[in-house]
């Protein structure tokens, strides 16, 4: 049986996080990030469910995931897996987009599989060097080599708006999970606010965002943990400010959805000797 290992790297001159599971089994829920993701699958197969679209996936295929794409995916059989992505905020994206480009704007990644692309060779050689702590500018370069490609084949030049072709009513449903996630929120709020019943909203809201409401404010919270972590917060602090009974509930919700606890993902942040943490499970 393999080893599991969870690897998380936080490389400061390009600010971007990079993330090695291997020997993994995890099922991933419905969520959304509101960065970007580039991942390659370096062995093993997954089910991918992305905007509601459905892939096999497996040994050099690439990932991408914009910012509020919802997916979910697990393992085809009992194998592990073996994944690493590169995971780049948005802010960091336009900088890069105009540093190529000369223009800007966010790109929108049209397919989120790139099926077996030597790409995925380059990324695999960038994830070494990022691990590895290469300070020479060849790992920029690599960068973004790799990027430009990218954006060039694979990636709309329009913006990206996370409401786009939702109606009033959830937007208004939206906005309210976004300013109120760290309350105690019900069905009835929800309902009432959109006035409509309770089964139409979830109906309606999961057909136009491709996920359900709880999901949606789950992946809210997450996003608001990871940046109180970021900060140095103590995770039982961050755990009532996001919403969470206890601290034990929000490290089973967080690894459930990130693949890391609390702790693991704030001490790349707050670690003033190193930038990578391991994990081994």
């Amino acid at each position: 049986m393999s080893k599991e290992t969870r690897t998380v790297y936080l490389d400061k001159e390009l600010n971007i996080e990079t993330y090695n599971f291997r020997g993994i089994k995890q099922k991933f829920p419905n969520h959304f990030h509101r960065y970007y993701v580039i991942g390659f699958i370096k062995s093993g197969k997954r089910h991918l469910s992305c905007k509601n679209k459905k892939y096999d996936i497996k040994s050099g295929d690439l990932i991408l995931f914009n910012p509020y794409d919802n997916h979910t995916c697990e393992q085809v059989d009992k194998k592990t897996l073996d994944y690493r992505c590169l995971n780049i905020k948005p802010y960091v994206m336009k900088k890069i987009v105009l540093e190529i480009t000369g223009k800007k704007y966010m790109p929108y990644f049209i397919e989120p599989v790139i099926f077996n692309n030597d790409i995925g060779l380059l990324l695999q050689k960038l994830y070494f060097m990022i691990t590895e702590g290469e300070k020479s500018f060849k790992k920029e370069e690599i960068f973004l080599l790799i990027i430009e490609q990218l954006i060039t084949e694979y990636a709309k030049t329009v913006p990206v708006i996370a409401n786009q072709g939702t109606n009033t009513k959830i937007k208004i449903v939206c906005e309210f999970l976004e300013k109120n996630y760290m309350y105690n929120i019900t069905l009835d709020n929800l309902s009432d606010l959109a006035g409509v019943g309770k089964y139409s909203l979830i109906r309606s809201f999961t057909k136009q965002k491709g996920i359900s409401p709880y999901s949606y404010l789950e992946s809210i919270r997450i996003d608001k943990a990871k940046k109180f972590l970021e900060r140095g917060d103590n995770p039982i602090e961050v755990a009532l400010k996001t919403g969470f009974t206890d601290q034990s509930h929000f490290t089973k919700f967080f690894k459930k959805f990130i693949g890391l606890t609390p702790k693991q993902y704030m001490n790349i942040f707050i670690n003033k000797f190193s930038d990578k943490e391991n994990i081994n499970g």
